[in-house]
């Protein structure tokens, strides 16, 4: 566990491999804007695990951005989510800082995580997505690409806790390597 120089534990993890995983997305020519692939990706997987929001993100040494995003509206842009919030249906951007969520926590880690209902552990309760915008439950998986790079991660969130379960972590585990190979594919030219 990380502490600052007073003693209090940080929520988010410190991220050496940010500048390693900055030039890797650039060499891919991703993660620095909305992707209509990434947008119908993270609509399937809405679709397949039942969840309103889910993410392609991808992350720097400052701020997260969904390349990729569904949300129970079916908006996508930024001018949209920023009226969904206006009129009360929670504050969701394509952007999001660093210590928002917990897409950090998976790219350091290089794991899964399923947090069923996020007030059931006091590290990831205190997260700003909880009363900011509401989040109850999370399950990410980290896109790991053939290098070795953890590029970001896909995820799923509701406002509401879900018993995810094995099948939840298997169902988020395979179709991150599906987008990874996805991902190979455009890189070698075959998409």
């Amino acid at each position: 566990m990380t502490y600052d120089s007073t003693g209090h534990l940080l929520l988010t993890p410190v991220d050496r491999e940010a500048p390693l995983r900055v030039r890797r997305l650039r060499q891919l020519g991703i993660g620095d804007r909305p992707d209509p692939d990434f947008d119908a990706f993270a609509e399937r997987l809405a679709k397949v695990t039942g969840a309103p929001y889910s993410m392609v993100n991808f992350i720097d040494e400052n701020q997260q951005f969904f390349a990729g995003l569904h949300t129970p509206n079916g908006t996508h842009t930024t001018e949209q989510l920023s009226a969904t919030a206006a009129a009360g249906g929670g504050g969701v951007s394509r952007y999001m800082a660093r210590d928002h969520g917990y897409c950090p926590h998976v790219v350091v880690r290089r794991k899964a995580l399923v947090l069923e209902d996020v007030c059931d552990y006091p590290r990831f309760a205190g997260n700003p997505v909880v009363d900011e915008i509401g989040i109850r439950s999370y399950l990410g998986a980290p896109l790991i690409d053939r290098t070795g790079t953890a590029l970001g991660t896909i995820c799923v969130v509701d406002t509401e806790p879900r018993p995810w379960g094995r099948p939840g972590l298997e169902t988020i585990k395979s179709l991150a390597a599906e987008l990874v190979e996805q991902i190979h594919r455009r890189e070698d030219g075959r998409l």
